[in-house]
């Protein structure tokens, strides 16, 4: 798992929320959650800002993961 799964599954279950109620919430699939939360997938800014929304989290904490993770592929030494 990575930081931002970790950070989505964490906030999720403070309010006691089930991957399939998140996933109505901002209208994507539960195995998509899942995927985010394993790490398998990272959201897109707009999802994120989703997240951050019905998670009630700041949407710049994901979104700075999201930079970092995205840019860090295209970047050499």
């Amino acid at each position: 798992m990575n930081k931002i799964g970790q950070t989505i599954k964490s906030a999720r279950e403070m309010r006691n929320m089930t991957q399939e109620e998140l996933a109505q919430k901002i209208r994507i699939g539960t195995s998509t959650i899942e995927k985010y939360e394993s790490g398998e997938q990272i959201p897109s800014s707009q999802t994120i800002l989703k997240l951050s929304t019905v998670l009630d989290i700041a949407a710049s904490e994901l979104l700075e993961y999201h930079k970092l993770h995205t840019n860090s592929s295209s970047v050499e030494n």
